[in-house]
């Protein structure tokens, strides 16, 4: 999907991998259901500042949210720190991807994303 976002004024757009994702991250009682009520909240907290992002270049990298890109297996995706050891892991979603002039994401550009995954990856 291309995206619409020019990285002015409107907020990075989230899409969830799974509707039982988006439910669960969206609903409060399901969430803390699922990671209990302090990652619940350090969770809801990540995501707020996702979604207020103009762009992924916007999301801070130093703590809290310490959004870092990752490798290895998770080549292309980024996590940001939820309440230890949780991440909420996302990819953007360009297609195409778009590409800064050394060949890295140009996080300025990246305007949609979509949520994997709230794991433990360590």
């Amino acid at each position: 999907m291309l995206a619409s976002n020019t990285g002015t004024d409107t907020p990075v757009e989230i899409f969830f991998k799974s509707s039982k994702l988006a439910k669960v991250l969206n609903e409060d009682a399901l969430l803390k259901r699922h990671y209990g009520a302090t990652s619940a909240r350090q969770i809801r907290l990540r995501l707020a500042v996702l979604r207020a992002a103009p762009t992924l270049g916007h999301v801070p990298t130093q703590p809290p949210d310490r959004r870092h890109q990752l490798k290895a297996e998770r080549k292309g995706c980024f996590a940001v720190d939820a309440e230890h050891p949780f991440r909420v892991v996302f990819e953007p979603a360009h297609d195409p991807i778009p590409r800064s002039p050394d060949g890295g994401i140009d996080l300025q550009q990246v305007t949609e994303i979509t949520i994997l995954e709230i794991v433990d990856y360590h």
